[in-house]
């Protein structure tokens, strides 16, 4: 694997891309199905607007921030398929930070190569993009804050994490675990912090375990010894100014109906509508009924619990913590969709070099199962949608068991995982550089 090099595969990667959103253009044509999503429409509608000096807004069902409209702009001055291919070099974009990312970490070429080819090969990731949702650009981002802090960029981390958290808000999960792993010691001014490099043994990093963990945050010196720091402070300072100044300006341009639509929606969501998440059929059955804003928002205590867990036990080992939380973030979400997926999948292939689970038996177990589960959602979806049959309550057991098999998959992968703290303490290197010698 490592003959193939990463150029050849970026070049395939490019050329299968590029086929698929040309098949899609004749697919969309000619077939009853369209290839093209239906959120790309909306996008491109939103950016028609944006181009004639109009709100994006007045495109229903559009709700994200006014940056994706600005970027699709070309969509109505070049050609339709501009976002297409904005999104498919993006996609192409996350898998050259992938491999740079674990080249970084001293990964050999040939895990490289493979891991990268997880990502660029997925048919949720090649599909994601070519059909027109803008998923790629926020894994894209996700993963540039990732690099800029290996790199010690510690302003550069802040800036697209406000831009990102804006753009997309779920990447808020992430704040608590890189304000935890911002260690003074290791983000020392003009010096980048040492990266731990990957090994082919067994090895721990030293983690404190999780009671320690919550002692520490519930002790009322935390907040004055451990989060008040200079480059705490600095990081939330930048990214809160960042989000703030992009909000603000929307807000300006577009008014409440930005705010609404862009931000408060998402927390507040209620979707009727048949989806992956064990929530959907609870509200279907009440969603006549209004909800208050309590019950909307009560749904993401079960997500609050496992982020704190999640976080607290495995923030030293910041892409695999980035990991386990998307997972279980989507999880529990109150709407899951097919593109959610693409969100954990961009990280998937920064933990493989550091999992002892092989593909037989154990991989080809859980990735059936998680497939298994979600074709299993599937049938049940068509029969609903396509047949006209009455089969809620099947769907709605169907959704049990795809959490079950997410709750399953990652407790697997988490057992399997060898715990590698990305930055080593100055004391680490030290001690490393003596046994070295």
């Amino acid at each position: 694997m490592a003959s193939f090099s990463f150029g050849s595969l970026l070049l395939l990667s490019a050329i299968f891309r590029l086929g698929l959103i040309l098949y899609g253009e004749w697919q969309d044509a000619h077939m009853e199905v369209r290839y093209t999503d239906v959120d790309y429409i909306v996008f491109s509608d939103a950016a028609s607007l944006m181009a004639s000096g109009k709100s994006p807004y007045l495109r229903s069902t559009y709700r994200y921030s006014p940056l994706l409209a600005f970027l699709l702009i070309p969509n109505s001055i070049f050609h339709r398929c501009w976002g297409k291919i904005l999104f498919s070099a993006s996609d192409l974009l996350v898998g050259f930070f992938i491999r740079t990312i674990l080249k970084k970490r001293g990964v050999p070429e040939n895990l490289c190569i493979g891991s990268v080819m997880v990502w660029l090969f997925n048919p949720f990731t090649f599909t994601i993009g070519t059909r027109g949702n803008c998923e790629p650009l926020v894994c894209a981002m996700v993963l540039k804050i990732l690099l800029c802090l290996m790199n010690g960029q510690l302003l550069q981390a802040a800036f697209w994490y406000g831009l990102v958290v804006h753009f997309r808000i779920y990447p808020i999960i992430y704040a608590l675990p890189i304000l935890l792993i911002l260690n003074p010691n290791l983000f020392k001014s003009g010096l980048n912090p040492v990266l731990q490099k990957w090994s082919q043994h067994d090895e721990k990093a030293p983690q404190r375990n999780l009671q320690s963990r919550l002692a520490c945050i519930l002790s009322p010196w935390f907040l004055l010894k451990s989060i008040m720091t200079k480059e705490r402070i600095l990081f939330g300072l930048i990214s809160g100014l960042v989000f703030i100044f992009c909000t603000a300006l929307f807000y300006y341009l577009y008014g409440w109906e930005f705010l609404h639509e862009a931000l408060l929606y998402h927390l507040t969501r209620t979707d009727p509508r048949h989806n992956f998440s064990i929530y959907f059929y609870h509200i279907y059955l009440h969603h006549e009924l209004e909800f208050s804003v309590v019950e909307k928002l009560i749904s993401f205590l079960p997500q609050l619990v496992v982020q704190l867990v999640l976080v607290l036990s495995f923030a030293e080992d910041l892409p695999f913590c980035w990991f386990a939380q998307t997972v279980a973030f989507v999880a529990f979400n109150k709407v899951i969709t097919a593109q959610y997926f693409v969100w954990f999948f961009c990280l998937l292939p920064l933990i493989l070099p550091w999992s002892k689970m092989k593909l037989k038996w154990k991989g080809v177990f859980a990735v059936s199962i998680w497939t298994g589960a979600q074709l299993h959602w599937l049938m049940w979806g068509y029969l609903l949608e396509f047949k006209g049959k009455n089969v809620l309550i099947q769907l709605w057991m169907a959704s049990i068991m795809f959490l079950a098999a997410n709750t399953t998959v990652l407790t697997l992968i988490i057992h399997q995982h060898k715990l590698s703290a990305l930055f080593m303490l100055p004391n680490s290197t030290a001690d490393k550089t003596k046994k070295s010698n």
